[in-house]
Parts: C-alpha cells; structure tokens; sequence
C-alpha cells in the first residue's frame, strides 16, 4: 500500500502564492479559514487547503 503525502508548504509559500503578508496568513490560520499542522515547532500548510480556500473565495465572490 502506498499513500502519497500532502504537498506541505511554508508560511513564507503561502504568503508569496496568495500576495499577503506573514500576519494575514496566521489570521486566516488563527480563524480556521486555512488548515495547517505544526512539524516540531514549525508551521506547515497542506497545499490543497491553500486550492481551497482560493477556491471559497472565489465562490464567494462570484
């Protein structure tokens, strides 16, 4: 059995793909609007939860 693992990106990823500062994406974090898990410490956001909530906003917007 083989289970392909999560893209994990950075805080400084997800700051650079959305166009937002450090403190906008650990409120998006803080409010639950962006899923992640901490690695010893450090803070890593799964790549499909970044497609998501683009495309929420989008849906939203529309």
């Amino acid at each position: 059995m083989t289970t392909i693992a999560p893209e994990l990106l950075t805080v400084s990823d997800v700051m650079a793909q959305l166009k937002v500062g450090r403190s906008k994406v650990y409120d998006l974090i803080r409010t639950h609007r962006l899923a992640s898990l901490k690695i010893d410490g450090a803070r890593r956001i799964p790549a499909d939860s970044v497609r998501d909530f683009v495309q929420s906003q989008l849906a939203e917007a529309a």
